[in-house]
């Protein structure tokens, strides 16, 4: 729905006040997503698919773009295979290049470091961080990895049977739960134990 591909029930979306599901080619250059449960096309080598990609946004200094997110990716030596033929890791570097093509200024993530060993999942948020914070934009991500939450995330919208039931930052939830990590506050939720361990606000004082 976000990306305008499948249309609300109710309601509407809007993302840089553009109507996602009537006016989205308005804002799509603006915007990208990845997730490692979306193939790219097997067949096509990593070149192909970049260039592909870069085409579909019309991404006017194509060739340098490329270039500039195989470098900052570090999958130069990946260009020439079939994009099917990759580990799962190197999958997921390929689909975050495809997704910084256009430099995104909304980057939506579902689960980005998903089936990653450590050392390449903390080398994906790495890379996240320094995105955001170079392009100036806004990450979506959508995880249920708290601790990857935690680190990336300056503010955490929780989800239960589809209701948001809180909107916080990182620390302020874990603060207001007296939890020690953001996965303790999410299993406190889930298990239902929400607001077991939370801090009561302070009642104010009746006049005497």
């Amino acid at each position: 729905m976000l990306l305008g591909l499948v249309m609300p029930s109710e309601g509407e979306v809007r993302i840089f006040g553009a109507d996602m599901s009537r006016n989205r080619y308005d804002v799509a250059q603006r915007l990208n997503f990845q997730s490692p449960y979306v193939d790219l096309p097997a067949r096509l080598t990593v070149k192909q698919n970049l260039k592909v990609y870069a085409g579909l946004y019309g991404i006017a200094n194509a060739a340098e773009r490329i270039a500039y997110v195989v470098e900052h990716l570090q999958i130069a030596p990946l260009l020439d295979r079939p994009t099917g033929k990759l580990s799962a890791g190197q999958k997921t570097r390929v689909g975050l290049a495809k997704a910084l093509l256009n430099a995104p200024e909304l980057l939506l993530l579902d689960e980005p470091t998903a089936s990653l060993d450590p050392d390449t999942a903390d080398w994906i948020r790495r890379k996240l961080k320094d995105y955001a914070a170079e392009r100036n934009a806004t990450v979506l991500l959508a995880s249920h990895n708290m601790a990857e939450v935690e680190r990336l995330a300056d503010r955490v919208i929780l989800l239960q049977a589809g209701r948001i039931i809180e909107d916080e930052t990182p620390r302020a939830l874990i603060k207001s739960y007296g939890r020690d990590t953001l996965e303790d506050v999410f299993l406190d939720l889930v298990r239902g134990r929400a607001k077991l361990a939370a801090v009561e606000p302070e009642q104010p004082r009746k006049a005497s």
